[in-house]
């Protein structure tokens, strides 16, 4: 049985959840132990002191204590909420959500258990549990109109539409005085409400809908746009290219109203001139618009594409704009287009020499002579019109125009980059930074080159020019709290080259916690989307988190992450051509030591430059009491990250978003196979060969893999189990059994004998299959005579011989040295 308080402790209780609510946590702690000293087995004062306690980060004391509140009174719903609340904390949502309702059994009119069970239900996406939930909502009030939409919501993210659409009709029916024409509220519901309808593509029922809203909504564009999307699928041709001439009156600039005009004025997709026609009349109402002017350049050919495109040219670089050659680039995937635009900016140039206009008369001003050099060094560095000795000569001239020109600078550090020289790339890029001192991209690009050049003290030193100077714990702090997700993942890369893999997997795991920060997040919004009425962006929201672990920041940091827990695992288990890369190097012990006594002497420094911050800070200044402590670190380093004993359990943590997410990433399923190949998960590892074979059968880390795994299978098929065998002997077709696996890797080396990456893979899988190693390094240092060999296949393939221990990577570095002096990798 409970222990009952006496009215002067419940008014005791009633402030424990006032200083709780008001994060006075000290305060509601001893309101606690005061109740506690006379009633130690009040169950609800256990719980809220556990609660307390749990927000100062004593999170087991606060479980343990959380327990022996239920203990005293099972009965209790502040007890089972608080429990839940507890579980919640530690994002353990299942076990959260059965103490909610058993919270909500023992008290069913509770509105705060309620909302809390809610919210971590479409946190879980349990569609069905949510639709309950805000039913249940409703009807304790259904005053509110934020539980009619909520329960609107659940129903659509559950696809019951037609249900959705009812709901909201309903609340429409059952006001009796229409609302405000400014209520934002109501705007948004009828526009959530019209997205609904369309989904169920009833586009006429939606454009009736959208008619009878239209004049009073707020949100014009959107109606707009609406209007002319629907009038366009029924078929309404007239109305709907009226709709789009009236959205191109409100912006010219906007590329897809143009394509849909076209479109639906039928125009044939060959008659270049009628389509041009369209732009023109845009063009010449607005003589400033750039899209009128620039799109027709994705479909004009011949003399009509140079005519235009000369006119565009000379137009932009005349008016000096940086972005010109950015906005052509996409041209260049066709040859005779990307000819023709090199070709008009020399005439240009030229012309300016001719003319005699090529002095500078605007100070800095990049236009005339110094747009064109700098749009010919942009052409030249450019991938699909690479000439790198033109790209420099270019740049050199515009910086002997303009001498402090950050532009140019810049361009000239990509350039550096492209040979392969990080450390010049870095040096010219940082010289572009201090031209401009005040530029934050400017700054984080000299940063992130800084980090290519595997700086990462520079690095950070020059971030800590943008960051807050009274952050605690540095610069890193900051971009940590910043969520600065390009900048770890760099880091965390150039901590790989530098072999200290602590800090390298510190920054992986980072971003990782960043993409579970941002999905925690959706609990903000939850509430605050419905009270604000912002139900459209709220719905996005929730399907963008439903993907958000596809994005290319989270991949390249998993990646990155995977490949240094392989390596661990192969340094720590005897590898062979089966389970690892063959031959892998025997001083990873030395280079640990050597890294976490790096790191040591890094976290010293470290210490005793935030001494040196606390002693310059002014004695009289008061310490900030309203700050919250900051969370201490205790692994800053990451030694205990790179002290694992199970990477490769490490390695499928972050694995299995991108196999989940993104499926169709051939590098993603690489890697996959690499982790279950080294775990002896042979289905799993067939499921991921087969699923990269499936997006590219010829490339060339898969054949590799395909050997690989037919070893694997040759010399363990007997001791799987019979169904799991069976599985694989179906499944796997890609080589079969008793195939010749040496004639197969020869018969792909001829038929990719052009290419260096195909001839690297064929000749790691001949080492495999037992050739003689001395033939096979002479061979790998033979790829260096390809014609096609750029430098980072070259890279690679002296990686190989140094890890293979072999007496030709001195040799080949040097003969690589002389065939590229400017990369850094064979200085």
């Amino acid at each position: 049985m409970p222990q009952p308080l006496s009215s002067k402790e419940s008014s005791l209780f009633r402030q424990v959840i006032r200083n709780y609510e008001d994060k006075q946590y000290k305060r509601g702690l001893k309101a606690a132990e005061q109740i506690l000293k006379k009633n130690p087995k009040h169950g609800d004062t256990m719980a809220m002191k556990a609660l307390i306690i749990n927000q100062q980060g004593k999170t087991d004391e606060a479980f343990a204590l959380g327990k022996e509140a239920l203990t005293a009174d099972m009965k209790s719903h502040i007890c089972w909420h608080v429990y839940g609340l507890l579980y919640r904390h530690q994002k353990n949502f299942e076990e959260a959500i059965k103490a909610y309702k058993f919270a909500l059994k023992l008290e069913p009119e509770s509105h705060q258990i309620q909302r809390d069970l809610a919210f971590l239900q479409i946190q879980m996406r349990d569609y069905q549990g949510y639709i309950q939930s805000r039913t249940a909502m409703l009807q304790a009030r259904p005053q509110l109109r934020q539980n009619w939409t909520a329960l609107a919501v659940a129903h659509h993210l559950a696809g019951n539409l037609d249900q959705a659409e009812k709901v909201l009709t309903t609340y429409e029916d059952s006001l009796k005085v229409p609302p405000s024409k400014t209520d934002y509220e109501n705007s948004e519901a009828v526009m959530y409400k019209n997205s609904i309808i369309a989904e169920t593509q009833n586009y006429q029922k939606a454009l009736d809908h959208l008619e009878s809203i239209a004049p009073h909504n707020l949100d014009r564009l959107a109606v707009l746009e609406l209007r002319a999307e629907y009038l366009s699928k029924l078929g309404r041709k007239e109305e709907a290219v009226e709709a789009y001439r009236d959205l191109l009156d409100r912006n010219s600039e906007h590329p897809d109203y143009y394509t849909k005009l076209v479109a639906l004025l039928g125009t044939d997709s060959s008659d270049y001139s009628s389509r041009k026609a369209v732009y023109d009349e845009y063009a010449e109402k607005n003589p400033r618009c750039d899209a009128a002017k620039r799109l027709p350049l994705d479909f004009l050919t011949g003399d009509d594409f140079q005519k235009a495109a000369q006119s565009y040219l000379s137009f932009m670089l005349d008016k000096g704009v940086p972005s010109t050659f950015a906005n052509l680039k996409h041209l260049y995937t066709d040859p005779s287009k990307r000819d023709t635009l090199g070709s008009l900016a020399h005439q240009y140039l030229e012309s300016k020499h001719a003319s005699g206009e090529n002095a500078v008369t605007n100070g800095d001003a990049l236009n005339g002579e110094p747009a064109a050099l700098y749009y010919l060094a942009q052409h030249y560095n450019y991938h699909l019109s690479r000439d790198l000795g033109k790209a420099m000569e270019y740049v050199n001239k515009g910086i002997d125009l303009l001498p402090s020109n950050v532009e140019f600078h810049m361009t000239k550090a990509r350039i550096w980059k492209h040979y392969g020289n990080t450390q010049k790339a870095s040096e010219t890029m940082d010289q572009a930074r201090k031209l401009d001192l005040k530029d934050r991209y400017i700054n984080t690009k000299a940063a992130k080159y800084q980090l290519r050049n595997d700086e990462n003290e520079a690095a950070l030193k020059t971030m800590g020019l943008f960051t807050r100077n009274d952050s605690p714990g540095g610069p890193l702090n900051d971009l940590l709290d910043m969520q600065s997700v390009w900048y770890l993942t760099e880091d965390g890369e150039a901590w790989v080259r530098n072999r200290n893999i602590g800090l390298a997997l510190k920054r992986f795991h980072a971003v990782y916690n960043i993409f579970d920060v941002w999905q925690e997040d959706q609990f903000d919004f939850h509430s605050f989307s419905l009270r604000k009425g912002q139900i459209r962006a709220y719905v996005d929201m929730i399907r963008w988190e439903d993907h958000i672990r596809e994005h290319p920041f989270y991949t390249r940091a998993a990646l990155g992450a995977i490949a240094v827990y392989l390596s661990m695992y192969d340094s720590t288990h005897a590898t062979n051509g089966v389970g690892g890369s063959a031959g892998t190097n025997g001083d990873e012990a030395a280079e640990k030591k050597k890294a976490a006594k790096k790191a040591k002497k890094e976290a010293q420094k470290a210490e005793r430059e935030a001494a040196e911050r606390a002693a310059k800070q002014d004695p009289n200044k008061p310490k900030g009491a309203a700050t919250e402590p900051v969370k201490k670190d205790d692994d800053p380093n990451g030694l205990k990250l790179a002290a694992t004993t199970e990477p490769l359990a490490e390695a499928t943590k972050f694995l299995a978003p991108i196999l989940q997410f993104s499926p169709n990433y051939i590098d993603g399923q690489i890697a996959g196979f690499e982790v279950f190949i080294r775990r002896e998960k042979y289905v799993l590892a067939l499921r991921c060969l087969n699923a990269a074979l499936a997006i590219d059968p010829d490339n060339s880390t898969v054949h590799e893999q395909v050997v690989r795994f037919r070893l694997a299978l040759n010399s363990k098929i007997g001791s799987l189990p019979s169904k799991v065998a069976e599985v694989l002997k179906s499944k796997f077709t890609a080589v079969d059994g008793s195939a010749d696996l040496k004639k197969y890797n020869a018969d792909f080396q001829e038929k990719h004998k052009d290419s260096p990456s195909h001839v690297i893979s064929a000749i790691k899988s001949e080492r495999l299959l037992g050739e003689d190693k001395k033939k096979n390094e002479k061979e790998l240092a033979g790829v260096l005579s390809m014609k096609t060999i750029e430098y980072e296949q070259a890279a690679e393939a002296f990686a190989l011989l140094k890890q293979w221990r072999s007496s030709e990577a001195d040799t080949f570095k040097a003969a690589a040295h002389q065939k590229w002096p400017e990369v850094t990798a064979f200085a």
